[in-house]
């Protein structure tokens, strides 16, 4: 529209499979989850799902929507280009899809995939240790997470490959200068490892403002235990459902 803003759209259930439905239903969810835990940015950063399928479509936020007015059927399908697929009022942003476009393609694993720009986030990622073992939540993330340094705002195509190179086997990562990013093959898994992931940095940020000097690292042996402990992941499905019931009765609508 002229004025920049954005138009209704007419409800998609029914309208595509019931496939596509569920994972409209889930990433929508996704967004109001951010939004109700006060980790958006307005409108910008992205989490993204894949479809399923042999043809790497997926699903992304309409640009300009905040996170919490988004619903099922307003999420835009796009290829891995950011071409967009369908008909729908909206357009997206390319070159916030940078991010999501390496992963997506390097990953079969990476189904759903969340990047954020939390105040905590952000702090931790510029912090020269990164993510330290002051918490439990940190010792639950520390395994399964990357770090990948600042190249500036994500235009550069070339940088996919470094991207790629530093996420490697992991599930989490800490963009520095940045922010957060985390993927899953559900919903609820990439959900569940931001949760832990962006409570491990807001305790830390809490915990550091004593100075360095007088936080206390967990034990080695107590991060080899818990490290041992989730390789058969934290859990997230049983979270879930309770996130569900929540939007339900706080940011109703994420389904239309």
């Amino acid at each position: 529209m002229a004025d920049g803003s954005l138009a209704g759209s007419a409800s998609l259930k029914g309208k595509v499979s019931a496939e596509e439905w569920q994972v409209r239903l889930d990433l929508a969810a996704l967004y109001r989850l951010v939004a109700l835990f006060g980790w958006d940015d307005m409108i910008y950063t992205h989490i993204s799902a894949r479809l399923p399928g042999p043809d790497h479509h997926f699903l992304i936020n309409p640009y300009g929507m905040f996170f919490d007015e988004i619903t099922a059927s307003s999420l835009v399908k796009i290829d891995l280009n950011g071409a967009i697929l369908q008909d729908t009022p909206y357009f997206i942003n390319p070159a916030g899809f940078t991010i999501h476009s390496a992963v997506h393609a390097a990953r079969d694993d990476a189904k759903y995939v969340m990047h954020l720009h939390s105040d905590q986030g952000v702090a931790v990622s510029a912090q020269k240790e990164g993510l330290l073992p002051l918490s439990q939540h940190a010792l639950i993330c520390l395994p399964s997470l990357g770090y990948h340094d600042y190249e500036g705002i994500a235009l550069n195509h070339d940088e996919k490959e470094r991207l790629v190179a530093d996420i490697g086997d992991k599930t989490m990562m800490l963009l520095r200068n940045h922010g957060t990013l985390t993927m899953g093959q559900s919903a609820a898994e990439c959900w569940t490892r931001m949760f832990y992931l962006e409570r491990a940095c807001k305790q830390q940020v809490m915990a550091l403002s004593v100075g360095r000097d007088n936080v206390l690292i967990a034990p080695q042996a107590s991060q080899d235990e818990v490290r041992m402990q989730v390789q058969n992941g934290v859990g997230g499905s049983l979270a879930w459902p309770g996130c569900l019931r929540r939007l339900d009765r706080l940011s109703p609508g994420y389904d239309a």
